[in-house]
Order: C-alpha cells, then structure tokens, then sequence
C-alpha cells in the first residue's frame, strides 16, 4: 500500500516513514507545499492530511489534484504517532508485521 502523509512535524518525517514501513507501506512525507506537489504526489492508496499543521492552501491545494482518484483520504487533526498508528491500524487490520515501539 502506497501512503502520502500532508503535514505533520518535520522533527518526526523519519518516524512516520519508519512506522509505515512496519506496516509494509512506502510512505511520501510532505511536511510543507513546496510546489510541485502535483507530480510528487504519485498514485497513492492513502492519504493522511494532519490538518493541525497545514496551511489552508496545501489543503485546498492537495484536494484538488487528488479529486477523480481513487485514494482514499484521512483527515486527522493531530500528527502524533499514536494517531498515525490508529489510522493504519483502521486501513491495515492485520496489524504491523514487525511490532516497533515508537
């Protein structure tokens, strides 16, 4: 499964893909709109927008490329990594293959 995280704390990008992969997920962090983000965005399965930390524009920004696709999106207002494990969690219910403690 293919995930692309919008937001979230540049200190934790790593973690986020860490926990990700646990979950034998490849994972695209963007913490900022630095432009471009049509072309990075890829095909993805999921999308995650930490809404806390994004500017109203990356939001209206990123909706808009992704309208017509078929990725699913999570809204959560918090980017910690235990909101980031229950929404894999939710879209991955088997559970991680390696259990990490994060």
């Amino acid at each position: 499964m293919s995930i692309v995280i919008l937001g979230g704390n540049n200190c934790m990008e790593r973690q986020y893909k860490q926990l990700c992969r646990s979950y034998d997920c490849e994972a695209k962090v963007f913490i900022r709109a630095d432009g471009g983000l049509k072309r990075r965005l890829g095909d993805p399965d999921l999308v995650i927008f930490f809404t806390r930390t994004m500017s109203h524009k990356m939001v209206a920004g990123a909706l808009c490329e992704l309208k017509g696709r078929k990725a699913a999106i999570e809204r959560c207002h918090s980017s910690s990594m235990s909101a980031l494990k229950g929404i894999l969690d939710k879209y991955m219910p088997e559970g991680p293959l390696c259990p990490t403690s994060y």
